[in-house]
């Protein structure tokens, strides 16, 4: 097998056009780079230079043999360069799993942002009905964005980045008797039927809203069941109930609601970032954090 090296050795002499200036531009003695060339001869089984004057020429085999190291260098060049990107994480891929309001608000712009300072990365982004955590502590999923009815949470390898707190309206149908009030005590809203938004994968947004009814006195009564937002305020348009919705999900309110803020409690959600252990320290995933952090 041909030695890269010498082959780099034997495309020196020939750009150069004599064994002593190559080995004054290598910084070897001329008769270093000369064992070299008897080696790779021997090793090639072929004459590579022919003595012409004071200096030497290829042989056709020479000339080859000097083309294709030129060529091996550059895809060295190359993957040395791509390795380095890879390992300070300007490359790759990034895997992102999301809920759907996080999916609509925070995660197309932050994604755009980071892909104009990283266009290297390349996104598998796919909206997440079970759990993620699993997958983050796996390593499956890179970052995945995800409610917390607590701070935090423990599990293995995965790391919770704080993104925003994200408040509860109360939403009801335009000329309730409440429709009045500018701010709703919870307790307000014990006696009237509810319109749960999240069939039928209940999950920490809705044991939020439970904790807090809870805490206001009272289990609300769920007269209708929708699979998302914007159903839920459909059925509380047409008058078959209340509800309450993260500020998220209210981006784009129904004409036929009013929606106003609730206090005694007022509960939040918080919206973090679980992070894999492995992406946690990648330049990428921290530029998509900083974008989702508002302020």
């Amino acid at each position: 097998m041909l030695d890269v090296r010498r082959m780099q050795v034997l495309r020196a002499v020939v750009t150069s056009g004599s064994i002593t200036a190559a080995a004054r531009n290598l910084g070897y003695t001329p008769s270093a780079i000369s064992q070299q060339l008897a080696t790779l001869e021997r090793e090639a089984g072929v004459t590579l230079l022919e003595r012409v004057g004071r200096g030497v020429r290829p042989t056709p085999a020479g000339t080859l043999l000097a083309e294709q190291v030129e060529l091996v260098s550059e895809q060295l060049a190359k993957a040395e360069t791509a390795l380095s990107e890879l390992k300070e994480g300007r490359t790759g891929q990034l895997t992102i799993w999301y809920f759907a309001t996080a999916g609509a608000a925070l995660v197309p712009p932050a994604v755009a942002a980071v892909r104009s300072e990283f266009p290297g990365i390349r996104f598998s982004l796919r909206l997440f009905e079970d759990d993620p955590l699993s997958s983050v502590s796996s390593g499956e999923v890179d970052v995945a964005i995800v409610v917390l009815a607590q701070s935090g949470a423990d599990v293995r390898n995965v790391e919770f980045v704080h993104l925003l707190d994200d408040p509860y309206r109360a939403v009801l149908p335009k000329g309730h008797r409440l429709a009045r009030k500018r701010a709703l005590d919870l307790a307000d809203l014990a006696d009237e039927p509810w319109i749960g938004a999240e069939w039928p994968h209940p999950g920490p947004c809705r044991d939020i809203l439970l904790d807090a009814c809870g805490a206001a006195g009272f289990a609300p009564d769920f007269a209708v069941e929708a699979e998302d937002y914007p159903t839920a305020q459909g059925f509380v348009a047409a008058g078959l109930g209340v509800t309450l919705l993260p500020e998220l999900g209210l981006e784009s309110p129904h004409p036929g609601v009013v929606v106003r803020p609730v206090r005694r409690p007022a509960p939040v959600r918080s919206i973090q970032a679980a992070v894999s252990g492995h992406a946690s320290g990648r330049p990428a995933v921290r530029a998509l954090l900083d974008v989702m952090r508002p302020g």
